[in-house]
């Protein structure tokens, strides 16, 4: 890791969820910026420029598949790598996102602590290379 904190944007419905996160990742010096639903999201994106998303999938009024198209969508955002954090823990899920989607990872909740931070620190540092 650099000296500079990666910045992750953890866009989730549920505030505690983003407090979890933001607990885990600041430990390890992540500078994290949480965003509640998907139209909040975009724009925290589109403001930090972060490192890496954390995108819940079940979201009220834009969900996160519809997040995820719209920054595949942007020439801003499509090379920022997603991990899908989510509690849609059927296997047909997890396909879609990882070989139909390709998102970065997809991490199933309730996860613990040493995932999230492994899937972060391995998704941020394949996509710096």
């Amino acid at each position: 890791m650099t000296d500079d904190p990666k910045k992750v944007v953890c866009i989730e419905d549920e505030l505690e969820m983003i407090e979890l996160v933001k607990l885990i990742l600041g430990r390890s010096q992540f500078d994290v910026t949480g965003a509640v639903g998907g139209r909040e999201g975009l724009a925290k994106i589109a403001e930090v420029k972060p490192d890496l998303v954390l995108l819940d999938l079940m979201m009220p009024e834009m969900d996160g598949w519809e997040v995820y198209q719209k920054m595949k969508a942007s020439d801003e955002m499509r090379d920022i790598p997603v991990i899908v954090v989510t509690a849609k823990a059927q296997s047909i899920d997890r396909v879609l996102g990882l070989h139909i989607a390709r998102v970065d990872d997809y991490i199933t909740k309730p996860f613990g602590p040493q995932e999230l931070l492994d899937s972060v620190e391995r998704v941020i540092s394949s996509n710096a290379q």
